[in-house]
């Protein structure tokens, strides 16, 4: 007897949400509680849950499909879906294929055993949070019959916010890649197959002159003249337009693998002449010939999905808030002379270096007490106001800007700031920061200053009301006390939402920064 899967019931405030995802297909095993499909509204993301053991038999509510409370979704039915009992590679607790009884149906018996006959595991992807709905394979770490041990990475999932490692369940090696660099895939998604055991020369080959199969769509090796591509390689080679002459091949048998062609690319060591690539009668005259003078190279790629989220929330910043820029400048001198007089001391006592963002961090959790509009945030047409103050920092990568959130930053010493700061720079490169570290800010702190910018309008991070920018210290002279003085300046920029602040309350909030800093001593006085 089926069971029907209903959309939760929406508060009163919710008409309406829209399927996000479906975690499971028709056919699908699922367990009771087992997370099926997540419905998006228009404040949050709802899980719907199995209400019972069983298969997913049919779907009446599609990805992208506006449903409303208490909807019927889909259909649940009891036991194993038709068409599962060949698919005995997906059984997690059976490792019949390995022992060689159960060889799957037709010429499929030999690509489903493991590498090194032992159990056989789904590589799955990790599970993502409410707030994210896919990533992208950024990278495998491992080719197929690649020796490793248990928890070494295999592959890298980037999403639009961090990217998640995903590791080896035991020592072994991967029998397949299904989920090929650069491929979209949801949470839990089975990514590659898994064999337990030795890996290298155990994995599954057709004959001795045949390499592993990699993440390759199930295509054959080509020959380039003396040379051979695997299908990965062959892509990217035709894709730069190299020349796999030049191109050292590191596979069993001197195979150009895709790795090898990444090399290539980025030493740019196999990049064909303008003469090399033409289709001349004369190849020896071609070779010798130089490249074209005025060459006007052009190199197209996909946004990486951080950079795509970047650009999104900077556009909606700017189209939803009536964002102004206030600005003032700082004497930094009182400043310098107190790290200067103390960083040794500093250092020995906290093992961590003082830094400016210290002062700045402890500066703005002061105003934002004062000022609790700029601490404040507007969600539709409610203000929440935030009785605690939660510091994002912007921390810039290669992948793009990030912004991890010191919270409680009232109560924090200057010495945990600094180091909370030298922690989420290290781990934001690396790639390794965790989905709830860059949540939840009330306030944004950005320092263009590092990279030279004198002056800058820094955007909102919505949905917060207000970002600082701090910038280049400069020498300027300065009238003090009648004279003229050579003082070291920064420029302020207070970017802030007018729907929320006033611009009296955003200009004495940045003067309320200004004093503090000229004078540190109130920061310790709270005056």
């Amino acid at each position: 007897m089926a069971t029907e899967i209903k959309a939760p019931s929406f508060p009163e405030s919710v008409a309406e949400g829209s399927v996000a995802a479906w975690h499971k297909k028709p056919g699908d095993s699922v367990e009771r509680d087992e997370l099926i499909v997540e419905i998006e509204t228009d404040k949050v993301v709802l899980e719907v849950v199995a209400p019972e053991a069983g298969t997913l038999t049919e779907v009446l509510a599609e990805e992208g499909d506006t449903v409303e409370s208490e909807q019927v979704l889909g259909r649940l039915g009891e036991g194993q879906a038709s068409g599962e009992a060949g698919n005995a590679d997906k059984s997690e607790g059976k490792s019949e294929e390995s022992e060689g009884d159960k060889p799957a149906a037709g010429d499929a018996a030999g690509e489903a055993k493991p590498a090194a006959g032992g159990a056989q595991h789904e590589v799955k992807a990790p599970t993502f949070p409410e707030s994210i709905q896919e990533g992208t394979v950024a990278s495998w770490n491992k080719q197929v019959g690649e020796a490793v041990k248990r928890d070494e990475v295999l592959a890298e999932i980037e999403t639009d916010k961090v990217v998640l490692e995903v590791v080896a369940p035991a020592d072994g090696a991967l029998i397949e890649i299904k989920a090929e660099e650069g491929s979209q895939v949801e949470s839990e998604a089975v990514l590659a197959l898994f064999g337990e055991g030795a890996g290298g020369d155990a994995a599954p080959s057709a004959g001795e002159d045949k390499a592993p199969a990699s993440a390759d769509d199930g295509e054959s090796d080509e020959k380039v003249g003396d040379k051979i591509l695997a299908p990965a390689a062959r892509k990217l080679v035709a894709e730069h337009d190299l020349d796999v002459n030049k191109i050292e091949g590191t596979g069993k048998g001197g195979r150009i693998l895709k790795e090898d062609v990444q090399k290539a690319v980025k030493d740019g060591s196999a990049k064909k002449t303008a003469a090399k690539s033409s289709a001349g009668s004369k190849p020896a005259a071609a070779a010798a010939a130089p490249a074209v003078e005025g060459e006007r190279p052009e190199k197209r790629v996909p946004m990486t999905r951080l950079r795509k989220t970047i650009a999104k929330r900077l556009v909606e910043a700017q189209q939803t808030a009536a964002m102004l820029t206030t600005y003032n400048e700082v004497d930094m001198g009182a400043v310098m002379d107190l790290r200067a007089q103390y960083k040794e001391t500093f250092l020995k006592a906290h093992d961590t270096k003082l830094g400016f963002m210290g002062f700045f961090v402890k500066a703005a959790s002061e105003a934002l007490k004062r000022f609790p509009d700029v601490n404040a945030s507007i969600d539709g047409t409610d203000i929440v106001y935030h009785g605690y103050q939660d510091i994002g920092v912007a921390v810039s990568t290669d992948r793009g800007l990030v912004v991890p959130v010191l919270r409680d930053t009232d109560s924090m010493k200057i010495a945990d700031v600094e180091k909370g700061i030298v922690d989420f720079g290290k781990r934001a490169r690396d790639g390794k920061l965790g989905i709830d570290e860059m949540q939840g800010g009330t306030f944004t702190i950005t320092n263009g200053g590092i990279f030279g910018s004198l002056l800058s309008t820094p955007i909102i991070n919505p949905p917060q009301t207000a970002i600082l920018g701090m910038h280049k210290i400069q020498e300027r002279p300065m009238a003090v006390n009648g004279k003229v003085e050579i003082r070291p300046m920064m420029y302020l920029a207070l970017s802030y939402d007018h729907r929320m602040i006033d611009g009296k309350d955003a200009v004495q909030f940045l003067v309320t920064i200004k004093e503090l800093l000229e004078d540190p001593a109130r920061l310790l006085l709270d005056i």
